[in-house]
């Protein structure tokens, strides 16, 4: 059982790094963080479609079934998920591209799934952190992205932060809150088990207080903004004005 854990993480990181080579090889005018970022995207949208479908039809539901033993299903995706936190904690590492709070996240994923795998249960809410933690990060690339190629200070860079602000606001630390609830009054997940998902969530807060001071200061920013057009179009009519008479 084991061995063939092990052998499914190794073919995910194998996988991962395959991808970001490719990547690297058909982006070579990019930078290493261009290719690097494109495989984080691919893994948020495979991993967003992966655990929306094993939290909300093949089951269990995590807010009923915390500390149920691990699907066949979930345990593909924990593994293959696995791999990519290998990766991407290695890559972060080595190009020293992060800061301690991200390395912390993904040091407590890896941790997180190699205890979910390694007790074969708590998948269900292991799979449901996972949805929740990678729902709002294409939008975090695609922000990236934007601003790399000149095209952040527009309307798609606003909505791509309104959606990012109001997915992690409405997901992760609320829907985050009420799982994590469950987890906590229910007497079938291990204490450590626990533990760790009061680290994690704890870890999205840090997030959320850096966000919501991203998030004001673009909007004072932007109410300025307003402010200072809506002046100038009051003096422009203004001056119009007095040149007719």
């Amino acid at each position: 059982m084991a061995a063939g854990l092990c052998a499914q993480v190794l073919c995910s990181l194998g996988a991962w790094l395959s991808l970001y080579t490719s990547f690297c090889c058909l982006n070579k005018h990019r930078s290493y963080e261009w290719s690097c970022r494109l495989v984080t995207f691919t893994h948020g949208v495979l991993s967003i479609g992966l655990s929306a479908y094993i939290g909300f039809i093949d089951g269990p539901w995590p807010f009923t079934h915390p500390g149920s033993p691990n699907t066949p299903l979930q345990v593909h995706v924990l593994c293959l998920t696995l791999g990519y936190f290998i990766f991407d904690l290695g890559w972060c590492i080595y190009f020293q591209s992060e800061g301690a709070l991200m390395l912390a996240h993904h040091t407590l994923s890896i941790l997180g799934i190699i205890m979910a795998l390694v007790l074969g249960e708590s998948g269900t809410e292991v799979n449901a952190v996972l949805f929740g933690s990678e729902i709002t990060n294409p939008l975090l690339q695609m922000r990236w992205f934007l601003r790399e190629t000149g095209h952040y200070h527009s309307f798609t860079g606003d909505v791509v932060d309104f959606l990012f602000v109001a997915l992690f606001t409405g997901v992760r630390i609320g829907v985050g809150a009420h799982l994590l609830f469950c987890e906590m009054v229910s007497p079938t997940p291990k204490w450590f088990v626990k533990v760790g998902g009061v680290a994690m969530y704890a870890v999205s807060w840090c997030f959320m207080v850096s966000i919501w001071r991203f998030a004001w200061k673009k909007s004072i920013k932007k109410y300025h903004a307003w402010r200072s057009k809506q002046n100038e179009e009051r003096q422009l009519r203004h001056n119009g004005h007095l040149k007719t008479h």
